[in-house]
């Protein structure tokens, strides 16, 4: 095993990947002799050409099609979208092709294509580089939708998703590049379904992804201050949400809080909490409680920004409240 960042493990799976079939290629913004925006395809364009690893024009729309069109022919894309608000230019070529294709075609087509793109709320970024859009995705029938939120499934996850031939959208978060992580130094794959249970515990069960599930795990330290054991759940996979791993947990600690770092109305916290509800409810022994951004556009200005988002102070304390014991 070796500790590596985020970054680095997107990286290697890239590098594992183009080596292994001259039918990958990698396409994107920067992606070339930059390096990549996250440094995730670092080093590629200079071992496996332009070609290879080609730098697109500001154009998501263009070259996100070019991409979903080679995967119909044979190819294996690796679609590198620079800002996940960016992705809503490709919004057509994803949703109204990708998407779409096999179940249009009646099977004829397929489109194995991955598209990537980093998203979620940096520091100060702003409104338009903040976007929280796994909604979009998860609603749509034909994709894939995976979150990876540590380095280990960050790799694992994008090397199953070059080989798989449905449409992956694999979202990242663009505060997490630099965190730290163990990857086993063998090739190994990540199963694209499934969610995680990262810390076990025996009075409520915390779910997230991405970010939210740092939160979960720091707000989980924060809980056993007071006495109280949190289990936490990765859930990894958006689409589909593992129902049966949340329905286990909850039979143990019987109350559920969901944390999401997209906003309440029609947010992926209101999906999870349906899959709780229609899957789990005779596990509860109280309503699940959520803990999502506010119904904002992220703003600019740092406290402004830290108000409007959660943290692990804010999932512990409603946690607590959830509990009886704030």
């Amino acid at each position: 095993m070796a500790e590596i960042f985020y970054w680095d493990a997107v990286r290697r799976a890239h590098d594992e990947e183009l080596a292994h079939d001259p039918l990958v290629f990698a396409m994107g913004e920067d992606i070339g002799l930059p390096g990549g925006t996250y440094k995730a395809t670092q080093g590629l364009f200079d071992k496996y050409g332009e070609e290879r690893v080609v730098d697109a024009p500001i154009s998501e729309n263009s070259y996100t099609g070019i991409g979903i069109g080679a995967s119909m022919i044979g190819c294996r894309p690796i679609v590198e979208i620079m800002s996940v608000n960016f992705a809503l230019l490709a919004t057509d070529q994803i949703i109204n092709a990708a998407a779409k294709i096999r179940y249009m075609s009646g099977g004829q087509l397929e489109c194995p294509v991955v598209i990537r793109s980093p998203g979620g709320v940096a520091h100060q970024l702003g409104a338009q580089h903040s976007g929280r859009l796994e909604k979009v995705f998860a609603g749509t029938s034909g994709l894939r939708v995976v979150t990876p939120a540590f380095p280990g499934d960050a790799y694992g996850m994008l090397k199953t998703a070059v080989r798989c031939d449905d449409p992956v959208i694999i979202l990242e978060h663009e505060a997490i590049y630099n965190l730290k992580g163990e990857v086993a130094d063998e090739e190994h794959f990540a199963p694209l379904e499934g969610a995680r249970v990262v810390r076990e515990g025996s009075d409520v069960t915390l779910i997230g992804y991405l970010m939210s599930t740092h939160w979960n795990l720091a707000a989980a330290d924060k809980l056993a201050e007071h006495g109280i054991s949190a289990e936490v759940i990765d859930l990894r996979s958006l689409k589909p949400i593992d129902g049966e791993t949340i329905r286990q947990s909850l039979a143990q600690t019987h109350k559920a809080m969901v944390v999401t770092e997209d906003e309440a109305p029609v947010g992926m916290s209101a999906e999870i909490m349906a899959v709780i509800n229609e899957e789990c409810f005779f596990e509860l022994d109280a309503p699940p409680k959520r803990v999502t951004a506010e119904d904002t556009p992220v703003p600019y200005n740092p406290k402004l920004e830290h108000a409007a988002l959660p943290d692990a102070d804010r999932v512990a304390e409603a946690t607590r409240k959830l509990l009886g014991r704030a």
